[in-house]
């Protein structure tokens, strides 16, 4: 017989702990305050890290998801730096997608500038596809997710759909303060890395403006998917924009 799933609305995969943060926070947080519930998955243990530790970013990474309302965060140990993405790697994540049973799954787009990210995309797609075949043997049933929508990074794709963040990029920041060991500290005796200047989080809150800008929001967070979104109403689709 096999075991009972428990269920959430979308599994956020990320290569490093602060990944999803800076991506993906306004979208969790929105999520969660309708009533929906999201899961993290950290791949790596950040090993690699110049600054901090894998336990000073763990412990960070918890009160980032708890900022957010995550229903769960879950660390694997891929490798930082080479990520490991073999059947092995993929099997973990067959039994995470079928054991919370997302309709949704997000991850980094599979072309981003460091390769863990792009390693990262290209195994949760071929994961989340291949946990639908029932012939994929493990203690929970098979479950296919609607869609994989991929967050962006670095590099800047054709996008597919703009959530506005706008009433939740604040605690979006907050979760980002969260990591006081990555991200810029006058006080830091750490080396300085290029997310530790203080225009790095700069540069992140510009983007967050002008994706917002693009749906005629404050803030904004993008994503691409290989299927075009259904739009139910074309009308609200496009308020507050013209030609």
């Amino acid at each position: 017989m096999m075991a009972k799933a428990k269920t959430v609305d979308a599994i956020f995969f990320a290569a490093h702990a602060d990944d999803i943060e800076l991506a993906c926070g306004g979208t969790i947080a929105k999520m969660v305050g309708e009533g929906r519930r999201a899961g993290i998955v950290d791949l790596t243990r950040g090993e690699m890290g110049t600054r901090g530790t894998p336990e000073t970013r763990k412990r960070e990474s918890k009160a980032a998801a708890a900022m957010l309302g995550a229903t769960f965060r879950e660390q694997l140990d891929f490798g930082d730096g080479g990520m490991r993405a073999g059947r092995d790697e993929e099997m973990e994540i067959i039994e995470i997608v079928r054991r919370w049973r997302p309709q949704v799954v997000f991850a980094p787009w599979p072309d981003e500038r460091h390769p863990d990210h792009s390693r990262s995309g290209r195994l949760v797609t071929e994961a989340s596809f291949y946990a639908g075949l029932g012939k994929i043997e493990t203690k929970l049933p098979a479950h296919r997710p609607q869609v994989v929508a991929y967050y962006l990074q670095n590099y800047l794709p054709p996008l597919s759909f703009v959530i506005d963040v706008s009433e939740t990029w604040d605690v979006k920041t907050k979760a980002i303060h969260c990591y006081k060991s990555q991200f810029f500290d006058r006080k830091s005796k750490e080396p300085r890395t290029f997310i530790a200047e203080e225009k790095f989080l700069e540069m992140i809150e510009a983007r967050g403006k002008h994706f917002g800008a693009l749906i005629g929001a404050r803030y904004g967070e993008a994503y691409v998917t290989k299927q075009p979104p259904r739009i139910d109403d074309v009308f609200g689709a496009y308020r507050d924009r013209e030609v």
